[in-house]
């Protein structure tokens, strides 16, 4: 049968994969009319915001929703209207991890999926290719049939494909404008591959053709989990090695270095940090654990369970590292945690390790100053609290202040601590800040981003991961 000619698509969800992503499809793809739909009213407030204040950061992104809002893209609340008009929707809600119940703590909560799900089924009146956008475990697209099977109106067909997303936070424009490929997953029947070629004329509008890889449904939403395992496996892999690099003193860019100039390894994701974080990497290696748990293979689930448990291991550390270097005490000390998203170029905060690294602050008594040129102040308290239930919000106020500029985070200080790597933190001016803080001056690298000789010859104490404490040298 020959495929569909997509003219309509609809994307129900607007948060980090689903607002860039069809904004870019929007771009690329004039001919089709492009609706990102949410419930939140706020969220698609900011997306059709006059001063185009969107409700995620993301390099190039505002860009390319001036170009194409109010073009063939549009942001709305009207979830039924877009569905029915639709030919292709996407389902690109959130997938956390479930806090409660069977799996609580590893396996994916669905209610997100499932409510999408049971809308189309009730709304749609004509034929519909459903594309799972959000990371989901294996077989959840059979879960998506069954429902949309069981309630679907009369002469009314569904086909179910997988196309996970591989957006790295912060390059996630360049990601989508130039893919290292596009995975599209279907059931291998004559209106699967139907509906998989429907999709893939989509992207073919941009992306080579040799970049857009067809596999069946099951495979594809494994990949996906498999990929971020395996990033973030490396990442786990340096950090402990690190550990090892600053008992040794052996210098762990040396070795990084060293190990990446193999061609069967390669250099990247080899950059010891104080931990990975992002909505991505942990969560998708829970599920991954909790799907060997159920298909009873043990020895796989606690091979990817230490991929996490080295990567709390390496916050506790870094942690704790700050403590000892500051003469075992820190209680009543000021420290200053320059960044608070999980990585540079986002305002996403989502497992970052500067919250991990702050609780641990406040419970040794400190004062805590923080500093994020994007992470908005109400994002930075609803994280404490949430890492802290127990703790009233007021109280964690009186402990930590929110700064405007990493200089006035640093003034009165005790020690400084990278979290996020910000270029800015770089290219401050250190011999400022130095003569701000309380003496002696301290800076906990967290990054591998500044350069420790120069901030050494300032008069700071540096200390860098993967690198021996210069008071142990």
């Amino acid at each position: 049968m020959s495929p569909v000619k997509v003219t309509k698509i609809c994307c129900i969800g607007a948060g980090y994969v689903g607002g860039p992503t069809c904004s870019v499809i929007a771009l690329k793809c004039p001919h089709i009319r492009v609706t990102i739909v949410d419930l939140n009213q706020a969220r698609i407030d900011a997306w059709n915001s006059d001063d185009f204040n969107l409700p995620i950061y993301e390099p190039g992104l505002e860009d390319v929703v001036r170009q194409a809002r109010g073009r063939n893209l549009f942001f709305s609340t009207d979830v039924d209207k877009a569905i029915e008009e639709a030919d292709l929707i996407f389902v690109s809600v959130n997938t956390p991890t479930k806090k409660s119940g069977v799996g609580a703590g590893f396996a994916a909560d669905l209610n997100y999926v499932e409510l999408a799900t049971r809308r189309i089924a009730t709304i749609a009146r004509s034929n519909k290719i459903v594309v799972e956008k959000s990371t989901v475990p294996c077989r959840t697209a059979e879960s998506m049939r069954t429902i949309l099977e069981a309630n679907s109106k009369p002469n009314c067909r569904f086909d179910i494909l997988s196309n996970p997303e591989f957006l790295a936070e912060g390059t996630a424009m360049t990601d989508l404008f130039k893919p290292d490929r596009v995975l599209i997953g279907s059931l291998q029947t004559p209106e699967g591959i139907s509906a998989c070629q429907s999709l893939a004329q989509v992207y073919a509008n941009w992306v080579p053709k040799e970049c857009i890889l067809t596999v069946g449904l099951w495979s594809s939403e494994l990949s996906k989990l498999a990929a971020n395992a395996m990033l973030a496996q490396r990442i786990s892999s340096i950090n402990a090695l690190s550990a090892i690099c600053e008992a040794t003193g052996a210098n762990i860019d040396e070795v990084s270095n060293a190990v990446g100039y193999d061609t069967r390894i390669g250099p990247k994701f080899l950059k010891a940090s104080v931990g990975f974080g992002g909505s991505c990497f942990q969560k998708d290696i829970l599920n991954l654990v909790y799907l060997s748990e159920s298909l009873h293979l043990p020895e796989v689930a606690a091979y990817w369970r230490q991929v996490v448990d080295m990567n709390e291991y390496q916050k506790r550390r870094f942690s704790q590292r700050v403590v000892d270097t500051l003469f075992k005490t820190i209680t009543g000390k000021r420290i200053a945690v320059l960044g608070f998203a999980f990585k540079a170029d986002t305002g996403d905060t989502r497992e970052s390790a500067a919250i991990t690294l702050i609780k641990d602050f406040l419970s040794e008594r400190a004062f805590v100053n923080v500093y994020d040129p994007k992470v908005v102040h109400e994002q930075i308290w609803m994280d404490l609290q949430e890492a802290s239930p127990l703790v009233p919000l007021d109280n964690i106020k009186k402990q930590v202040t929110i700064s405007p500029s990493a200089f006035e985070a640093a003034q009165g200080a005790d020690a400084i601590v990278i979290a996020t790597e910000w270029k800015e933190f770089r290219d401050i001016d250190w011999e400022r800040l130095y003569k701000g803080m309380n003496k002696p001056a301290f800076v906990f690298d967290g990054r591998l981003l500044v350069d420790a000789e120069k901030l050494t010859k300032i008069g700071f104490k540096v200390t860098t991961i993967g690198r021996p404490s210069p008071l142990l040298t």
